[in-house]
């Protein structure tokens, strides 16, 4: 599948709304709803059995997934801030909850996710943040983007989960 050529036009979902979609544990996707399907500008037939970071929008920095797929993995659920690439280019913001599923025997089998929509100030925080990251990863790497990530949060006195529930 072709990755679409981001375009600067943001798209919104109403406040009352919820996007939610589910994974396999490789992050496939398993199902969406009607407003998954929609923001994503693709066909439900387009979306399923594709990677879930098909949506994943260049301005994410690589350490805000590797902290989200980290935490869904040792069985914890995460909110995080993402902006998602529609079919055509677009943007969305949400304020994303990440829980595992689980069977019988308490092994993880894929990842169910629910979205929000962010405020505006939320978004104008966090994208400044994450230009910040995306820079730091550009310049020395992922790695030193988690640092200056987790030095912004000790300098805070918080937890990553604290930080993301009070911007």
């Amino acid at each position: 599948m072709v990755r679409p050529i981001p375009r600067n036009n943001e798209i919104t979902f109403n406040d009352h709304e919820i996007i939610v979609s589910k994974t396999d544990k490789k992050g496939k996707i398993t199902y969406g709803n009607e407003i998954f399907i929609r923001m994503s500008g693709y066909e439900e037939e387009e979306l399923l059995n594709q990677p879930h970071n098909i949506l994943r929008h260049p301005d994410m920095p690589r350490a805000i997934f590797k902290l989200l797929w980290d935490t869904v993995q040792s069985k914890e659920e995460i909110n995080a801030y993402v902006k998602n690439l529609s079919k055509d280019g677009s943007y969305y913001w949400v304020l994303a909850n990440v829980t595992p599923s689980f069977d019988q025997n308490d092994n993880i089998i894929g990842y169910f996710s629910v979205r929000r929509k962010p405020s505006k100030e939320a978004i104008s925080f966090i994208s400044d943040l994450y230009a910040t990251l995306l820079q730091i990863e550009k310049n020395r790497g992922m790695e030193a983007s988690i640092e200056y990530l987790n030095n912004l949060l000790k300098e805070k006195g918080v937890s990553y989960e604290e930080f993301i529930l009070t911007v």
